[in-house]
């Protein structure tokens, strides 16, 4: 993400990130992946700027900025989501990688330019990776009807969730917009990535909430509070 649409966040925005345990130069432990205990990673890194942000997470990162905004509001100021999905049941069936598979090994040596533990270690994230592909996230269309964090929701129209999986994301969220970028896939931060920084820092500076000249599901209502 850094290197797609944060040169463009970056003009207008202070933009950071950080490694989640396993992943780049964060070093792993013996505990399973889970979304629960990345949110809990995510929400120390926002308390230790010591400050309100906009957060914005692609695939995983969008499910773990779900449970933030469920869990933690008062450190956020708008959600951006991309390609995300609540529950698990809501991808499309694709195959997992796995280590027989031919693309194992180029994936294990971009593991390994960063991660402390080396190649060796990159199977174990893979299975620990898929694990919890298949049994994360579990949250329900309630829970998402309890986040007031003016979200986005932006996916390629050829993305991993299903369309009514992403729709009902979205239709659930009270304060809440929608971009479906067409011929784009869940990649698409990489390939459409000017089109996506537009959309994405059009709703982080736009005035809320929106008024359109035809409302139908936004009724006119008054200002956002808090925003």
């Amino acid at each position: 993400m850094l290197s797609s649409i944060g040169p463009g966040l970056s003009k207008n925005f202070r933009v950071g990130a950080f490694d989640r345990r396993g992943h780049g130069r964060t070093a792993d432990t013996l505990e399973p992946f889970t979304y629960e205990d990345m949110a809990d990673e995510t929400i120390a890194f926002i308390e230790f700027l010591d400050r309100r942000v906009h957060l914005v997470g692609h695939s995983d990162g969008a499910n773990i900025a779900l449970l933030v905004a469920m869990r933690r509001p008062d450190l956020l100021k708008r959600v951006v989501v991309v390609g995300a999905n609540y529950h698990y049941a809501g991808l499309l069936d694709f195959p997992l990688l796995n280590v027989e598979d031919p693309g194992f090994e180029q994936w294990a040596s971009q593991y390994a330019t960063l991660a402390p533990h080396g190649i060796d270690h990159a199977a174990v994230v893979l299975a620990k990776t898929n694990e919890m592909f298949r049994t994360g996230p579990t949250m329900t269309t309630e829970d998402l009807t309890t986040i007031q964090v003016p979200t986005l929701v932006l996916v390629g129209d050829d993305d991993v969730a299903t369309l009514e999986h992403t729709i009902s994301l979205y239709e659930s969220l009270p304060n809440a917009q929608l971009a479906i970028v067409p011929g784009a896939s869940h990649a698409v931060l990489k390939e459409r990535t000017k089109e996506s920084v537009r959309i994405i820092q059009r709703f982080l500076r736009q005035k809320l909430p929106v008024h359109t000249l035809s409302p139908i599901r936004r009724a006119p209502v008054g200002e956002f509070p808090g925003d």
